[in-house]
């Protein structure tokens, strides 16, 4: 099998320049052979012009005001799918293009010129407001309150990953599916492990009844769980506010995981339900067609966080993907890296300063020669980082699944911090390849992307093919 050369892309960048002329560009400066279309989301991550004051990259639109944007399916929902779900199909028609299919205006064009098409799926991070089902079965904090996405244990949300993925393998002459879910588990978000968040433990999820129901059948004390988070919670709290307890931050930890087992039961309840989820959509896919490619968007926080990575088990993703994605974005690394350790140090590891943290972290994550802590945004981080990352993900799954390393092209990162270059773009692709890449994935998405860069990805991905 070829190598996968594949770029993220959503419908605005074919309505705003052109279907054929984009095809175009991709084929001629990207040497990209298939596309990761977004055809349903709620976020902006994968789809969407650029933002209001935003650098404009040179394509596309000449000016950037804020447009509007709503998100949802940007090809057509077949009603039918939605039978088993009480989240029908005629709610999720994207309505940011009006009447318009993004499948049936590319899918034929790219067919013509011997292009996959791969539809994007991502579990949405902010639902607009007139989506009345995401309350319905929204996830519930430790206050009983309502959360802003849908538990994986309700039914009815189990039933709808599984429509959505047959009603776009059905109806569509499509080559596969890739699914972004990016939540993690209540531990992991209680202490703060991602970069890309605030710590708040009051609102960890979920404790709705379904959720209630599925602890029970997995024989987890679910008021003890409970319990156990409002303690962490509390603990949470007093590091936050440096109120050191006595045997310090790190044993106090320990210490409650040992009294509450069930804190750790309870989050791996939650990965158990979102990797059935990530399963049903793939069992779904390959009994419509066996040749469908189905993968998963690995998300940042598991290449820089070892709790995450204790979590996910490359080897038995593989059982259930074609491919993985895993990103490996080195410009927006640096400064999403620092992040990460300085959250960790405001909890879990606040006895032990950030930038011997980050040294202790390099060790377990087999790092190397990464810039000191308060360089890491501006510095980013490097190609033997991406690798690195590529190599241990190849082992991870045995030869049971293609290994797609997201590369970063122009994602967004702060005022100060590093900005992709040919040289950069041109080394990392290399770098993935050297590290036995069945391909890349071109990321985040074309909107965003310089052409410089996408060229030199591009160049990178011929020169790697006649090494």
């Amino acid at each position: 099998m070829s190598n996968t050369i594949g770029i993220q892309i959503g419908p605005d960048s074919f309505v705003d320049e052109g279907t054929e002329k984009v095809l175009d560009i991709l084929q001629k400066q990207g040497a990209v052979n298939t596309l990761y279309l977004s055809t349903f989301t709620y976020d902006r991550g994968i789809t969407g012009r650029q933002p209001a004051n935003a650098t404009l990259p040179g394509h596309g639109l000449s000016e950037s005001p804020e447009r509007f944007f709503h998100g949802g399916n940007f090809a057509t929902p077949h009603a039918q799918f939605y039978k088993n779900t009480a989240i029908k199909g005629d709610q999720l028609k994207a309505p940011d293009f009006g009447k318009l299919d993004i499948l049936q205006e590319v899918l034929p064009a790219a067919k013509k010129r011997g292009l996959k098409v791969v539809c994007s799926i991502q579990d949405g991070f902010v639902y607009p407001d007139d989506m009345p089902f995401v309350k319905d079965f929204a996830e519930v904090d430790l206050q009983g309150r309502k959360g802003g996405a849908m538990c994986f244990y309700q039914p009815n949300v189990r039933e709808f990953w599984k429509a959505v993925a047959a009603d776009l393998c059905s109806s569509y002459d499509i080559d596969g599916v890739l699914l972004f879910n990016e939540r993690n588990g209540p531990l992991l978000n209680a202490i703060g492990v991602s970069h890309a968040q605030g710590i708040d433990s009051a609102k960890v999820t979920c404790f709705c009844a379904e959720h209630q129901r599925a602890a029970k059948e997995a024989g987890i004390d679910f008021e003890r769980a409970k319990e156990g988070y409002r303690k962490l919670n509390e603990y949470v709290q007093n590091s936050l506010a440096a109120k050191r307890p006595s045997d310090g931050y790190y044993v106090e930890f320990a210490r409650l995981l040992q009294t509450y087992p069930e804190i750790m039961a309870y989050n791996q309840l939650f990965d158990a339900g979102k990797t059935r989820v990530l399963k049903e959509v793939y069992q779904t896919a390959k009994g419509i067609r066996k040749n469908l490619e189905v993968g998963f968007h690995i998300e940042h926080t598991n290449s820089f966080n070892p709790l995450y990575r204790a979590s996910r088990r490359y080897e038995e993703l593989a059982e259930i993907a074609d491919f993985l994605k895993v990103v490996v974005y080195n410009n927006c690394g640096g400064e999403r890296y620092r992040n990460f350790i300085l959250n960790i140090s405001s909890t879990v590891f606040r006895d032990v300063p950030p930038a011997e943290l980050m040294g202790i972290n390099n060790h377990l994550l087999n790092y190397a020669n990464e810039a000191p802590i308060d360089d890491l945004p501006k510095a980013g981080l490097s190609a033997d980082y991406v690798m690195r990352e590529t190599q241990r993900a190849k082992a991870g799954v045995n030869g049971k699944s293609r290994i797609l390393p997201g590369i970063d092209i122009n994602i967004p990162t702060g005022r100060n911090s590093r900005k992709a270059s040919p040289e950069d773009t041109y080394a990392a692709t290399m770098a993935a390849f050297k590290g036995g890449a069945d391909g890349v994935i071109l990321s985040r998405k074309y909107s965003e992307m310089y052409l410089a860069n996408l060229e030199a990805a591009g160049k990178a991905v011929r020169d790697a093919a006649k090494a």
